[in-house]
């Protein structure tokens, strides 16, 4: 089979590879039929490592994905050969103290497709998991909106654990993580949302996609006028865009006893707050690690119409480009939101 793999800082190799087999009787084989470029997807990309994972060449990333069902072992009996699925990316051991704990997530010995020294990721034509992995689609959720679900996934837990409804909220980056915990704060029943980037195409689908308001972050005055909208500050913020600058502004924003919900992905390894504010204002933090148990509540919103994903992926692209993919959203070109990557 076909697979493309990272063999340095910003450079794509096509390889032939063997077609994997099923290893357990709890496996199934898809062939991958559409991959979303992720954030964290290009900063492996593009810097060759997130913190401490560091890729070691070659590497495949890729964890956006759906897949048609090929083959499935004997012990499975949740699919079967010609199902759609959702992949969820992340395979936790299901015994250590976090997974008992009911924190897969954050599962001491987990392993997450495309990470560095844990299992490659799916820029393949076809791909093992365990069953457990695979959310078989309704027939009214598209491939295209399959590959969604673990983005969306991850803003429909963000917020739910800041508990939005009835809430005044900012946004802080409208890429697609911010797009989708947009989404997911409107389906929750947030009073009011406040998005900010600094590209207009984003803002402008934010602005048609249930946002209050949406502002350029480079703008003058943003600050000075959202408060006075609500009355001295925001609820809660989500810093959705992994910038020192957007983490400081976040926490001018908040009103005393206000929540910040980082989900955002920093560059640098290390992010500095004003103390001053955080303590005076007693300002909470809150961290949001990917998604814990939301994918099929996410799948199950965007079947019954309470996530719009109507144009949320703005370009689509052939595997063989994959290269030019990763190449515009590198460089925010063209508007693009969410690229999509085709195997048909």
């Amino acid at each position: 089979m076909k697979s493309y793999k990272l063999v340095g800082r910003e450079k794509f190799q096509l390889f032939d590879v063997p077609t994997p087999a099923l290893r357990t009787s709890h496996d199934v084989l898809l062939q991958i039929r559409k991959v979303g470029i992720c954030g964290s997807d290009v900063h492996y990309y593009s810097d060759g490592r997130i913190g401490s994972q560091v890729v070691e060449y070659p590497w495949s990333v890729g964890h956006e994905s759906s897949a048609t069902v090929i083959e499935v072992g004997n012990d499975v009996r949740s699919l079967k050969p010609g199902d759609n699925v959702a992949i969820d990316p992340a395979i936790p051991c299901l015994e250590c103290e976090q997974c008992l704990a009911g924190r897969p997530h954050t599962c001491l010995h987990h392993i997450f497709l495309g990470c560095p020294g844990q299992i490659e990721g799916c820029l393949s034509e076809y791909f093992v998991l365990p069953a457990r992995c695979c959310i078989q689609l309704p027939d009214n959720v598209s491939l295209e909106q399959g590959a969604l679900v673990e983005p969306l996934s991850i803003g429909v837990y963000g917020v739910s654990l800041s508990k939005v409804k009835a809430r005044t909220v900012g946004i802080l980056g409208s890429g697609p993580i911010g797009l989708c915990v947009l989404a997911a704060c409107n389906a929750a029943g947030a009073s009011a949302v406040y998005v900010t980037d600094k590209i207009e195409d984003r803002l402008f689908f934010a602005r048609e996609n249930g946002a209050t308001r949406a502002f350029n972050f480079l703008s003058s005055g943003i600050e000075e006028e959202i408060r006075q909208e609500v009355n001295g500050g925001l609820d809660i913020v989500f810093e959705c865009c992994g910038q020192q600058d957007a983490l400081s502004q976040a926490l001018r924003l908040l009103k005393p006893g206000g929540e910040l919900s980082i989900i955002g992905i920093p560059e640098t390894d290390s992010v500095s707050f004003d103390i001053n504010l955080l303590r005076r204002k007693e300002l909470s933090i809150q961290n949001v690690r990917r998604q814990n148990a939301c994918a099929v509540k996410a799948l199950d919103m965007i079947a019954g119409g309470a996530l719009n994903t109507k144009g949320f992926i703005t370009h689509s692209f052939d595997f063989r480009s994959t290269p030019e993919a990763f190449e515009l959203v590198k460089n925010y070109r063209d508007g693009v939101i969410k690229a999509m990557i085709s195997f048909d």
